[in-house]
């Protein structure tokens, strides 16, 4: 007691200074305690435990910071611990230590997957204690402690199943790759049903792990990439495992198939799926594979390889059964194959998932591959369908062109080995993937309709080969017909598969089943439209429905030919009962006739005269009109009561003043949806309840909107502007508080509420083309501001707004069809003067600013989605126009603040807000996509729309601002960014192409217009200037093309003429009037814009040797092949364009060192090469040669070149025949010569009489007879058709009628003019040459005028007269039945006194003739009839067996196959 007393009664610091004297003991006293502190824990440790408590211990850091005795073992010492604890165990239980330690980790592992249970991911705490002891085992590792086999198998006899987490963290940290790991696993199937059902379940838990998602992609990147990486290498070893287990590489296979099956299961079973599993299908889709294969397509060296596994998602995906799969054969009698592929169109969620997966394929895969494996897989597997229409589906969705064709070269394929081996299966998988095609990709796909006509529709189809193809054809299509769809059915119908004369039974067999089916459906083939489309896949309208859609295509293509429809003509005749019962009642519904007569209105006078309305259905027509016109009168001057208006207008106003209160507070924005609801309702009480039959109506509603003259209600204007002018102030006043991503919902609330009242769309749409359009420069800031975020809100429900029809001041003219709201804007903010250009500046930065301010914290994708293109493009368009500062490369750097505050507030001009706006980081980002580009071409047709008399730059300052814009921009820009990649001819060609349109829209609009609105745009050239770059940039053009002349050795075209014939080529040859028209006018504008560049332009020239020459070869071609074809006289082009010709040899013949010789040989080629220009040169050379003259005399010192002294012989030569005595003409080619004459004779057509100036010709004039005739044939047809000024028809054919009466004493030579075989034409085959297409056309109906006025009596012994007079009168049936028969027969030259008035009428006259004509002819006149018997058989069966029964030497042969009558 007495020394724990002592000991007590002590301080602490002695106490402390004893212990410390006791710590400083030897050396060996320390290792000593080490031993007995060993001894003492191996007798109480717990291995297990203490892996993990040693490893913790360099987790928290808080072991060994100060002792100094032992700092040397401060590193060491835990491992040391730990590896001598090991072996000690080791050694006491006989074990090695790699061993020991291997188990006792795996039993740590089995501790930690215990505590987690069924989930596959760890939590916080079991993530901190598994660091710890992983920090461990890579110690052990690194001291060789620790065996990673047994470790992996001992991981597999554990009774808690492994943690997916676990063994990712394994893999992670470089402890066991998971390829070690699950190769050692005993069980393969147990296996992939482990990792199957342990992603599956952290696909589950990812939504609500607080595992951040980027380690979540980890997991399964690395997982997929280890399966990628092993599961598709080729190797000799992968028969290594003999028995019944599956070797490691066909376990990943196994996994990832399994995983994929069960994606596929839940897509197909979408709709009985609970949600959290479409989010563990859409997370696994997500985050594995897109993550894995972006990996892989870094990482993958070998293209056989990549491509391997790239096969096999697209194997498996189409063959994935989920239920057993009969065959198609099989299934075409179960259930409709069409169904199959409606419901995988991509449109569908399902089967958007379900290729999901396979996308990467689309686009690591060429288009020849993808499809290469495609028929592989269908051509040797049971296939799921849905699957394989969805794959079809994503091809077409995703691919180039390429691709396209690749689709079109499979199915072709597929027919062509279907109808060869007669294999159903390819029949079936070849028709039915045509409508996918078309469904997908209608801009780049054959439609259906067009599909099957190719296909099928003549003798060289694919079921052409024999009869059994055919029979095999139509057996399929018979089995079909019960599950076809409806619009297939019409199709086949009315575009059904060729078939031989005899097998025609099979066809009409199978058209009766067709349509008993669609009776089935209740449609008749005979309530289907003239222009309904076969191949649509939307429903049917109903008959009525499609009568006024009739009616309407009728009208317009009236208006657009002045012709009537060869459709309507047709039902007319063939299609009665819908012409009578649906197309006339539509056409004839009553209405209130305008006093000048519309194309509609016209339309059905032509119908009138034609004989094609009831006498009776006409007046009750105009009786109706009548009712209508004095119903209108008598309630026009009636108003409504504006009393009645007044209380419901009060209360409206009464509501949008509330709102306003609700969004200037941030605290009251919860009351803003329920105010909002509170006014739809005042609305609906202002408008009235609409009727049920008007709510059907308006679910149908398009709105037709009069650019020029939009028309607003009456009563619906005070409504709307009240809704407008209330929506800008609440912006405003939004605005003075908050910027925009900060106001709430209500501006998209209240445009969805005023959308919803569908009855008042068209109105407000014309109200606010009336702002924008007519007012906009006249509009306040606050007004401009609250529109533009008016128009922003309503481009987002653009779905709940119809679309719209944009008509101009042309009746019934449509400038633009079906355009949803938003392409609306675009015709709107037209930059055409000063003022609006300036208004369309502050309107577009309203709105982009506002847009950009608003969706900032959303993504960029949804960003880029909520701006509409078109208000970018007028930026880009406007702001460099007006401010010099934006068009430097850098403006001024960056700006943090968006540009809207000071916007609303009125800080900032509107210049200055623009360029605020321009310097935005977003802004630039936003002009990387392609989609708000700005290209060339558009830049064009936006000035050329500048007014220069009112445009608001100088013309020296929109000089400048075009040479910065073409040369400075636009011709250095990349392609991709809508420039020309310095490509000088690239940029000539975007402007003309430019100018050629803008002209052609300015002359379509100029057609037939009515009284033009105050602020209408009269139509224009456009923008002179633009002409004035064009002219320079062509002269470049040429200039650096003949500088390279000297080093060139290939000649190629004339880039102009290319550029023109590309252009010509693109309108196609349609035959009709309308696009016989479209064509005139493109040639025309071409014309117009040729005659505005230097005439140098259209000569090239070439070296030859050491000499430079003229090249007119492209111009020749343009000539013959264009221009001959739309001048009125039909071989004779305009002044014009003949001395703008001639002007330019001219001048490129300065480059020549013999300019004469020069000139005279492009002259002496004419003669072959281009015979209309020495025609036209002919007939303008009067007014042409004092210009040719002065211009050479301007350019050279020298004597004229002997070809223009030639024709001015010519010309002199003609001019003394007339006015002297003499006999003869100064020629050395007759036809020139004739051409002279014959222009000569018109200009004195008073003095000179027809049959003296004949008589006077020599005896050797046969051939200046016969040239004289045709020219005078010409003129007839020239006055019959467009009868241009001077020209007088009844006179031509007086000519026509002497020269022939002149010639038929020299052995009938006349014929050779309408000749159409080699031999006899040979003599007018260069005039025929200089003759337009449609004068030679009309040469049939020249022919029987000019009989008719002879006498034909005396030419029936001539053999050559019956074959031409049979083959014009074939060609006057082609004529007719083509509709191009315009000149009809004089009254005074028909014989027997009366006037054939119609084509009709002119064809029975010529038949009439041949049949009396025929029995008198010599039997050497059929023998030149072979090759016209067959044709006139065709059109004409008694004529042709008139011919047969007079020809004696095959009388007796059978030539009355056909049974075709024309009338």
């Amino acid at each position: 007691m007495e020394g724990s007393g002592a000991a007590a009664g002590r301080g602490l610091s002695a106490l402390l200074a004893e212990r410390a004297k006791k710590r400083t003991c030897e050396p060996r006293n320390v290792s000593e305690l080490q031993e007995a502190a060993l001894r003492l824990l191996s007798r109480h440790q717990n291995l297990s435990d203490l892996l993990l408590e040693v490893g913790s211990s360099e987790c928290s850091k808080p072991l060994y910071s100060g002792s100094s005795c032992v700092g040397d073992c401060e590193d060491s010492a835990p491992e040391s611990f730990v590896v001598s604890a090991l072996q000690e165990e080791a050694s006491v239980l006989g074990v090695p230590l790699g061993i020991l330690s291997a188990r006792m980790a795996a039993a740590n592992i089995e501790k930690i997957s215990a505590e987690c249970g069924k989930a596959v991911l760890l939590n916080v705490e079991q993530r901190q204690k598994l660091s710890c002891f992983l920090q461990t085992l890579r110690d052990l590792l690194a001291r060789n402690s620790f065996c990673r086999l047994l470790f992996a198998q001992e991981l597999w006899r554990m009774q808690s199943p492994l943690i997916l987490e676990l063994a990712w963290r394994l893999h992670r940290e470089g402890l066991l790759c998971l390829e070690e790991l699950l190769e050692n696993h005993p069980d393969a199937s147990a296996l992939v049903d482990w990792l199957c059902s342990s992603f599956r379940l952290l696909c589950r838990q990812a939504e609500g792990s607080s595992l951040d998602t980027e380690a979540l992609q980890h997991i399964l990147t690395d997982f997929v990439t280890v399966f990628l990486h092993n599961g598709f290498q080729k190797t000799s070893e992968t028969e290594k495992n003999l028995d019944s287990q599956l070797v490691p590489s066909k376990i990943y296979c196994a996994v990832l198939e399994g995983m994929l099956a069960w994606v596929l299961d839940v897509i197909a079973k979408e709709k009985q799926e609970d949600s959290s599993t479409l989010r563990a299908v859409e997370c696994w889709l997500r985050c594995n594979f897109e993550a894995a294969w972006q990996h892989l397509k870094g990482t993958v060296s070998s293209k056989g390889r990549c491509s391997g596994w790239l096969q096999w998602p697209l194997l498996l995906s189409l063959t994935h059964v989920l239920s057993p799969q009969p065959s198609a054969k099989r299934r075409l009698c179960n259930r409709s194959l069409r169904q199959v592929w409606a419901s995988a169109l991509l449109c569908d969620t399902s089967s958007r998932k379900r290729m999901f997966a396979a996308q990467p394929l689309f686009v690591v895969l060429g288009a020849e591959e993808l499809t290469g494996h495609l028929q592989q897989v269908l051509e040797a597997n049971e296939v799921n369908w849905h699957h394989v229409l969805s794959c079809i589906s994503t091809l077409l969705s995703l691919s180039t062109p390429i691709g396209d064709s690749w689709v079109k070269d499979l199915l072709g394929h597929l027919l062509t080995k279907g109808f060869k081996n007669y294999d159903l299966e390819s029949l079936i998988r070849g028709i039915l993937n045509a409508p996918r095609a078309a469904t997908r990709r209608p801009a780049l796909f054959t439609p259906y309709s067009e599909w099957f006509k190719l296909a099928f529709g003549s003798a060289s189809g694919f079921h052409g080969s024999s009869k059994k193809a055919v029979v095999f054809l139509f057996q399929f299509l018979s089995e079909l017909v019960p599950f076809e769809a409806p619009q297939y059915l019409k199709v086949h119908i009315m575009h059904p598969p060729f078939v031989p004369a005899k097998y025609r039974p099979v066809l009409l067999e199978y058209i009766a089943l067709a349509k008993t089916r669609l009776a089935d459906f209740k449609i008749a083939i005979e309530d289907m439209g003239l222009y309904e489309d076969l191949s649509s896949t939307k429903d049917a309208v109903q008959p009525h429905c499609q009568a006024l859609q009739d009616v309407e295509k009728a009208v317009q293509i009236f208006a657009d030919t002045r012709k009537i429809p060869a459709v309507v003509l047709e039902a007319s005749v063939f299609r009665r009962p819908y012409y009578t019962a649906r197309f006339l009642p539509a056409l004839l519904m009553p209405r209130l006739l305008p006093e000048t007569p519309d194309s509609h209105m016209t339309l059905i006078d032509a119908l009138k005269r034609a004989e094609k309305i009831p006498p009776n259905m006409y007046s009750r027509f105009i009786e109706e009109c009548q009712s209508v016109k004095e119903k209108f009168l008598q309630g026009g001057c009636s108003e409504t009561k504006r009393g009645d208006l007044k209380q419901p207008l009060e209360l409206l106003k009464a509501e949008l003043r509330a709102l306003k209160q609700l969004v200037t507070d941030q605290s009251m924005q919860d009351g803003v949806p329920a105010q909002v609801a509170v006014i739809s309702e005042k609305l609906a009480g202002v408008l009235g309840r609409t009727k049920d039959e008007d709510e059907v109506a308006l679910l149908n509603l398009r709105i037709k909107l009069h650019l020029s003259v939009p028309e607003v209600q009456q009563q619906d204007q005070e409504v709307i502007d009240l809704l407008l002018t209330s929506f800008c102030q609440n912006v405003m006043a939004a605005s003075y508080f908050s910027p925009p991503d900060r106001q709430g919902i209500w501006p998209s609330l209240f445009v969805k509420m005023v959308c919803g009242h569908r009855q008042l769309l068209p109105s407000l749409l014309s109200r606010l083309c009336q702002l924008i359009y007519h007012q906009g420069p006249s509009l306040s800031d606050a007004h401009i501001i609250g529109l533009a975020v008016f128009v922003v809100h309503l481009n987002e429900v653009e779905s709940l707004i119809p679309e719209v029809d944009i008509y101009s001041w042309v009746p019934h003219g449509v400038t633009a069809r079906g355009l949803p709201v938003a392409k609306l804007w675009d015709h709107l903010l037209a930059c055409r003067t000063g003022e609006s250009t300036v208004f369309c500046m502050r309107f577009c930065t309203a709105a982009v600013a506002y847009s950009l301010c608003k969706y900032s914290s959303s993504s960029p994708e949804f960003l880029i989605t909520s701006i509409h293109p078109g208000f970018v493009k007028k930026l880009l368009y406007v702001v460099p126009r007006l401010s010099v500062e934006a068009r430097g490369t850098s403006c001024g750097g960056d700006l943090a603040e968006f540009p809207w505050r000071p916007l609303s507030h009125s800080a900032l001009g509107y210049q200055k807000a623009a360029l605020c706006l321009w310097k935005q980081t977003c802004f630039k980002r936003l002009l990387q996509e392609k989609t708000f580009q700005l290209t060339l071409q558009e830049w064009l047709q936006l000035e050329l729309g500048v007014h220069p008399d009112e445009d608001v730059l100088s013309a020296s300052e929109r000089q400048e601002f075009h040479y910065w814009a073409l040369y400075q921009h636009y011709l250095p820009a990349p392609a991709a960014r809508g420039g020309c990649d310095g490509d000088l001819r690239e940029a000539s060609a975007v402007l003309i192409s430019s100018i050629l349109d803008f002209c052609q829209r300015s002359e379509l609009s100029n057609d037939g217009h009515l009284e033009k609105p105050k602020h209408s745009v009269p139509p224009r050239r456009g923008n002179p200037e633009i002409h004035c770059r064009l002219q320079e940039m062509l002269l470049e053009v040429e200039l650096a093309h003949r500088r390279a002349l000297p080093d060139s050795h290939v000649a190629e075209e004339h880039f102009l003429f290319r550029m023109l014939r590309e252009r010509t080529k693109a309108l196609g040859a349609d035959s009709a009037e309308g696009g016989r028209l479209l064509r005139q006018q493109e040639l025309t504008l071409q014309t117009r814009m040729l005659l505005g560049l230097p005439p140098s332009l259209l000569i090239t020239t070439q070296w030859k040797g050491n000499e430079v020459t003229l090249d007119c070869e492209d111009f020749f071609c343009f000539v013959n092949t264009e221009l001959k074809n739309v001048c009125s006289r039909g071989y004779a082009l305009s002044y014009d364009i003949t001395a703008h010709f001639f002007r330019g040899l001219l001048s490129a013949s300065l480059e020549c060192s013999r300019s004469a010789q020069e000139v005279t040989a492009v002259l002496a080629s004419c003669r072959t090469r281009c015979p209309v220009l020495l025609c036209s040169a002919a007939c303008w050379w009067q007014k042409l040669e004092p210009v040719l003259f002065c211009e050479w005399r301007r350019l050279f010192a020298a004597p004229l070149p002997l070809g223009l002294q030639q024709l001015g012989e010519l010309q002199s030569s003609a001019s003394s025949f007339l006015s002297s005595d003499a006999s003869s003409l100064a020629s050395d080619v007759p036809w020139i010569s004739a051409a002279f004459l014959h222009f000569a004779i018109q200009q004195r057509a008073e003095c000179a009489k027809p049959g003296e100036v004949v008589g006077r010709l020599g005896p050797a004039s046969e051939q200046l007879l016969l040239c004289l005739l045709f020219f005078s044939v010409m003129d007839f047809i020239s006055a019959r058709a467009a009868p241009p000024e001077g020209l007088d028809g009844p006179r031509a054919l007086d000519w026509s009628s002497q020269i022939a009466q002149r010639l038929e004493g020299k052995g009938l030579g006349w014929l050779a003019v309408f000749c159409s075989g080699e031999t006899e034409c040979s003599r007018c085959q260069i005039l025929r040459g200089a003759a337009s297409d449609h004068h030679l056309k009309q040469l049939p109906v020249a022919f029987y005028s000019l009989l008719f006025t002879l006498q034909p009596e005396r030419m029936l012994r001539e053999p050559m007269f019956l074959p031409v007079a049979v083959d014009m009168y074939i060609q006057l049936l082609q004529l007719f039945r083509e509709g191009t028969v315009a000149p009809r027969l004089a009254q005074e030259s028909h014989r027997d006194g009366e006037e054939p008035g119609d084509p009709l009428a002119v064809i029975e006259a010529a038949r009439q003739f041949l049949v009396r004509a025929i029995p008198q002819c010599p039997l050497e006149s059929f023998s030149h009839l072979h090759q016209l018997l067959d044709l006139c058989g065709e059109l004409d069966p008694e004529l042709k067996a008139a011919l047969t029964n007079c020809w004696q030497p095959t009388a007796e042969g059978s030539l009355s196959d056909e049974e075709l009558l024309l009338f």
